[in-house]
C-alpha cells in the first residue's frame, strides 16, 4: 500500500483470517488450549502473546515504517520497559524539555537502581554525551512538552550512533502521519497511545517500535517479564482509534495552526509556542521532519492577566490532563503534568507558572478562538 491513509484502515492484521470479519476480533481470554505438550496454536499465554494486542502491534510496526511493535498498560509502562534495557552505571541523556512523567521516572525511580541521566546542555548533544561517559541512549520528544522545542531528529541519531549510542524519540505529539523517527535515524520510537493514537479519551496504552531484530527481542523479553502489557478489548478500541488518525490529525492541525495564528497577535499574549509557526525557533528543522504543526500549542499571557481567571473563564474548552482527544483541553503544566519537576529546574527550563498548555480538537476552529478570546478578556486585571 502506497499511501499512509488506506495504511491506518488495511494495514497489520486488519482481517480475521478464521472467520473473515473486517474488524480483528476481541480475543477476551488468558489462557488457550494447547494441542499437545509444546504444541501451540500459535499462543499459550495472554501476557507473552493475545492475538487482538498482536493485531495492533503489527499495525503500529507498519505505520512507524519499522518491523517490531509493543503494545503496553500506558506510556508510562512503555517508557519504563525501555528504560529496563540499560543497567546500574548507565547514563541517559534527554532533551532539556520532556513530559514530566519521564523525567520522574528517570529521577525518582531508576536513579535508585543506579541509572542516571544527564538534561541535555543548550541543544549540545554531542558536548553533553562527551562528557558523561557512561551515557548508553539519548531519549528525546520532538516537538517537546510542554515548551514544543524541536530537536534535529536526523542529526541527534548521527551523534548518538556515532558515540555506539542508542537514540530514542517519544513521538506521542506528532503521530507516525506527521512524522516518523525511524526513518531518520531513531532505534526506538515510543508513543503515548493514550493520544493521538487512540483519539477519543477513552483508553490508556502506549506503544514501542524499533526495526532491529536483537533489540526487539530483548524488548519482547521485557515486555513479557515485566507484564504491563494491553489488555485486548483496549488493544480493539486503538485499533479502531488509529482507522481515523488521518482525518483527525488534519483537521487538529488546520483548527491548532488558526488558534496560534490568532494568540500570536493577541495584545493579551506575551508568548506563543507552536512549531507550525514561521516565526518559531526550530521551525525550519521542524518542517522538514514533520508533515505540519500539529495540535499541541502553549502560550502564556501578560502579567496583567490572570491565568487562574482564565480557566474557569473557558466554557467549551476543557480543563484537564492529558491530549489528544477529539476535543479540545487545556493545562496548567507548572501544576499539572509537570509538577512533578522541581521548582528550579522548571523554572531553568521555561516552564513557568505562568505557562499555558492547550490540545487543539477537532471543533469548529471559530468556536475554539471564540472561547480562548472571552476566558482571556474576563482574566483581565
Amino acid at each position: 500500500m502506497k499511501n499512509f491513509e488506506t495504511l491506518l484502515i488495511h494495514g497489520g492484521l486488519s482481517i480475521d483470517e478464521t472467520t473473515g470479519a473486517v474488524n480483528v476480533p476481541i480475543y477476551q481470554t488468558s489462557t488457550f488450549k494447547q494441542d499437545a505438550l509444546g504444541k501451540t496454536r500459535g499462543y499459550e499465554y495472554s501476557r507473552t502473546g493475545n492475538p487482538t494486542r498482536e493485531a495492533l502491534e503489527k499495525l503500529i510496526a507498519e505505520l512507524e515504517n519499522g518491523k517490531y511493535g509493543f503494545a503496553f498498560a500506558s506510556g508510562l509502562a512503555a517508557i519504563t520497559t525501555v528504560l529496563s534495557l540499560f543497567k546500574s552505571g548507565d547514563n541517559i541523556v534527554i532533551s532539556d524539555n520532556v513530559y514530566g512523567g519521564t523525567y520522574r521516572l528517570l529521577n525518582q525511580v531508576f536513579n535508585n537502581f543506579g541509572i542516571t541521566f544527564s538534561v541535555v546542555e543548550n541543544g549540545d548533544y554531542e558536548k553533553t554525551i562527551t562528557e558523561n561517559k557512561n551515557t548508553k541512549a539519548v531519549l528525546v520528544e520532538s516537538p517537546a512538552n510542554p515548551l514544543l522545542s524541536i530537536t534535529d531528529l536526523k542529526k541527534v541519531s548521527e551523534i548518538a550512533h556515532k558515540h555506539g549510542i542508542l537514540s530514542i524519540v517519544d513521538n506521542t505529539f506528532m503521530t507516525p502521519y506527521l512524522q516518523r523517527p525511524l526513518e531518520l535515524g531513531a532505534d526506538i520510537v515510543i508513543h503515548s497511545a493514550t493520544k493521538y493514537l487512540g483519539g477519543h479519551c477513552d483508553i490508556v496504552a502506549g506503544l514501542v517500535i524499533v526495526r532491529d531484530e536483537e533489540l526487539a527481542e530483548k524488548i519482547a523479553f521485557l515486555q513479557n517479564s515485566i507484564g504491563a502489557i494491553l489488555e485486548p478489548f483496549d488493544s480493539f478500541l486503538l485499533i479502531r482509534g488509529i482507522k481515523t488518525l488521518a482525518v483527525r490529525m488534519d483537521r487538529i492541525a488546520e483548527n491548532a495552526q488558526a488558534v496560534a495564528e490568532f494568540l500570536d497577535k493577541n495584545d493579551a499574549v506575551k508568548k506563543v509556542y507552536y512549531p507550525g509557526l514561521k516565526t518559531a525557533q526550530g521551525h525550519d528543522i521542524h518542517s522538514k521532519q514533520a508533515k505540519n504543526g500539529g495540535g499541541m500549542i502553549s502560550f502564556e499571557l501578560k502579567e496583567n492577566y490572570d491565568i487562574e481567571k482564565f480557566f474557569s473563564s473557558l466554557k467549551l474548552v476543557m480543563l484537564a490532563e492529558s491530549l489528544g482527544g477529539v476535543e479540545s483541553l487545556v493545562c496548567h503544566p507548572a501544576s499539572m503534568t509537570h509538577a512533578s519537576i522541581p521548582y528550579n529546574v522548571r523554572q531553568e527550563l521555561g516552564i513557568t507558572d505562568g505557562l499555558i498548555r492547550l490540545s487543539v480538537g477537532i471543533e469548529k476552529e471559530e468556536d475554539i478562538i471564540e472561547d480562548l478570546s472571552q476566558a482571556i478578556g474576563k482574566a483581565a486585571k
